[in-house]
C-alpha cells in the first residue's frame, strides 16, 4: 500500500525520468554516514518525551536507529554525507513540548520541525511550514502550511517531500528556482510547488547549488528522528 501511494505521487507531480532506490540515512554504526562534528548527536533504538512533561527526551541506548541531539537539544546541526540534488524524502520525527527543529533541503532550504500542537492559525514558523528568508534583518517569502497537520509534543510525526534542485546554466547562472513539489505532513498535503528564490534563514550555506547535503537542525531543542528514507530523482525540467 506505501509503495502504491508513492507511486500516486509522482505520478501527480509528473514523473521523474529516473527514481533511485530507496537509502536508509541511519546505520546501525553509531554515527556512521554524517559529515564531520556531529557534537552531541548520537544513535539510540528508543526514545520518548519526558513522562513530566518538560522540555527533554528521554532514551534508552541499547541499540540503534533513532537519532537524538542529546539531554539539552543545544548541539551542532547534522549534515548527511549523502548530498542530493532532486530528492524524495520521508522522515519521522519527535519534539517534547515547545521543542523547535528543521530539516534543510540541500543544507539550504528548511521545512519546519515545531511542537505546533492546536495551532489554530499556523504560519510559515509553524510545523510543515517553509521557512522565510532574511535580509538586512528582515523576514520574506515564508510560507505556511495549507493546514495545522501536527500531532501533540511526544508523539512521532511525519514528512514525505518531493524536492526539485535548483536549475544552472552551463556558465553557473541560476535558471530556476528550488521547489519544493509536494510537502505531505502526517498523510495531509500542506505545499504543492513552492517555489524558494534563496536559502531560507539560519541555512548552512548562503549560495545555492546544484547539490548539497540533508540537514537537521540541532541548536534549537530537543528532537529526534528515525526512518530517514532517501530516493534520488530525474526531474524534467521545464
Amino acid at each position: 500500500m506505501r509503495y502504491s501511494m508513492a507511486i500516486l505521487v509522482l505520478l501527480m507531480v509528473g514523473a521523474p525520468s529516473m527514481a533511485g532506490e530507496w537509502i536508509h540515512l541511519i546505520q546501525k554504526d553509531g554515527m556512521k554516514g554524517w559529515q564531520g562534528d556531529t557534537g552531541t548527536w548520537k544513535n539510540v533504538s528508543e526514545a520518548w518525551a519526558a513522562k513530566d512533561g518538560s522540555k527533554k527526551i528521554d532514551t534508552s541506548d541499547d541499540g540503534s536507529g533513532i537519532l537524538v541531539n542529546g539531554p539539552d537539544g543545544k548541539t551542532v546541526n547534522l549534515f548527511s554525507e549523502m548530498e542530493h540534488g532532486d530528492l524524495e524524502a520521508k522522515i519521522e520525527f519527535m519534539v517534547p513540548p515547545e521543542s523547535n527543529s528543521g530539516v534543510y533541503f540541500m543544507g539550504r532550504y528548511e521545512v519546519q520541525v515545531l511542537d505546533s500542537w492546536g495551532e489554530e492559525n499556523p504560519t510559515y514558523a509553524d510545523c510543515g511550514g517553509i521557512y522565510q528568508r532574511w535580509k538586512d534583518d528582515h523576514g520574506y517569502e515564508g510560507v505556511p502550511p495549507r493546514v495545522n497537520a501536527s500531532r501533540p509534543p511526544g508523539e512521532w510525526q511525519s514528512f514525505h517531500v518531493i524536492f526539485r534542485a535548483p536549475r544552472f546554466d552551463a556558465d553557473g547562472n541560476k535558471t530556476e528556482n528550488a521547489k519544493f513539489i509536494k510537502v505531505v505532513h502526517n498523510d495531509q498535503v500542506v505545499h504543492e510547488n513552492v517555489e524558494v528564490t534563496g536559502p531560507t534563514r539560519a541555512a548552512a550555506f548562503e549560495d545555492e547549488q546544484s547539490r548539497g547535503p540533508l540537514m537537521f537542525q540541532g541548536d534549537h531543542g530537543p528532537v529526534a528522528y528515525r526512518n530517514i528514507q532517501v530516493r534520488h530523482l530525474d526531474l524534467e525540467d521545464k
